[in-house]
């Protein structure tokens, strides 16, 4: 069997066990540990490691095809799926020796990570003293590694320079700041670090990591922009979407199959008569739009995946179909929540989260089509 075949499987499985702890790590806020587990027992957190550390160097596309199995059974789950794939590939582009320092217990090590510069790191000999408090840190309980990035300020007074740094998870202390209404069991919570000495091979430029410069690694999984891997956000809603329409269908089946048992009714006066129809083109609008969502995400995939250096504008295409499949995906979910009933949208229901969960997802500063549009747009009509 391939790995691609072993990690979708393993995925699945993974979604199915997800699915089943859902209420008790949403009540939590936080992934129950033996999904946690599963997660990484599945392959995710190794899938981008560096084969010299043990990892698979694999590609965008299997990854694509694992995270939405996951997400049918738990969008917060497939987020913390894809997250701990795309951040090792992350650490991937420090120096050899930093490498094997995060990676010295196996590729399977947990890693989490904050891009947004809220840190100062104040260079000394040897490295950095860092400081700061990042929040929304999906899965933090249960990180070996964090990658927390931080303003360095110039020493000739220039410009600050951002760097990300990996600090072991005895560096931090997580602050329970976690409290959504979506996503909940991502555990997204804040991280702190207080004058904590990083040496310099545990630490990259931010600019070197967004445009895929890897200082060690020639692996072409470590050299696709950043902007080009929004995937990473956008598939769990895919997923997402495919475990709504498969609650939807359930809900709906019974109550097309007793209309028709029962025959042609007279409504009663002021009361709308069953419509099968609608049924019909909701599913049919629902699941045309998914396939279209999931052609977007696979060719922007398959484009990450190709050999040789992105073009910019294959970069922001694909920061555009990640932004424009994730709507897509909003919607479809909106639809089904609206049209299942009232009986559906019970808190009982796996869709009412889907629906939370879908909607949560979407507000990622990486999601927005406006910026994705900017970006996309410029690289087309260049002034």
């Amino acid at each position: 069997m391939d790995l691609t075949s072993e990690l979708v499987s393993a995925a699945r499985e993974t979604g199915a066990l997800a699915a089943q702890r859902a209420d008790r790590a949403e009540a939590a806020r936080r992934l129950d540990p033996e999904v946690a587990g599963a997660l990484v027992a599945a392959g995710f957190a190794r899938h981008f490691v560096p084969k010299a550390c043990g990892g698979d160097e694999g590609t965008f596309l299997d990854l694509n095809r694992a995270v939405s199995a996951v997400g049918e059974g738990c969008t917060a789950t497939a987020w913390c799926a894809s997250l701990s794939a795309h951040v090792s590939r992350m650490a991937a582009h420090l120096p050899a020796a930093g490498c094997r320092e995060v990676w010295a217990d196996g590729p399977d090590a947990l890693l989490v990570a904050s891009l947004t510069p809220l840190g100062t790191a104040r260079r000394v000999p040897g490295g950095y003293r860092l400081d700061g408090t990042w929040p929304f840190v999906s899965a933090i309980d249960y990180a070996d590694w964090a990658l927390l990035a931080a303003m360095v300020p110039a020493e000739d007074g220039g410009q600050p320079q951002a760097r990300v740094l990996a600090v072991p998870r005895d560096a931090w202390r997580t602050e329970d700041t976690w409290q959504s209404v979506g996503m909940a069991a991502t555990g997204s919570n804040s991280v702190t670090v207080e004058d904590v000495l990083v040496p310099d091979a545990r630490s990259m430029s931010r600019e070197d990591l967004f445009t895929g410069r890897a200082a060690d690694s020639d692996a072409p999984c470590h050299a696709v922009p950043m902007q080009a891997t929004t995937m990473m956000f956008a598939t769990p809603a895919l997923g997402a979407a495919k475990g709504a329409l498969a609650a939807w269908t359930g809900s709906v089946t019974p109550k097309i199959r007793a209309a028709a048992a029962a025959g042609p009714r007279q409504a009663h006066a002021g009361m709308p008569a069953f419509n099968r129809a609608s049924y019909d083109v909701t599913l049919t609008r629902s699941a045309t739009e998914i396939d279209a969502a999931e052609l977007l995400l696979e060719r922007a995939a398959r484009t990450a995946d190709a050999a040789g250096a992105l073009s910019p504008l294959l970069t922001m295409r694909n920061w555009r179909d990640c932004a424009m499949a994730t709507e897509s995906m909003v919607g479809v979910v909106n639809r089904l929540f609206r049209t299942i009933g009232t009986t559906g949208q019970s808190v009982r229901s796996p869709l009412q989260r889907f629906w939370r969960d879908v909607n949560s997802l979407a507000g990622h500063q990486g999601l927005q089509v406006e910026s994705a549009s900017v970006a996309f747009s410029r690289h087309v009509i260049a002034l």
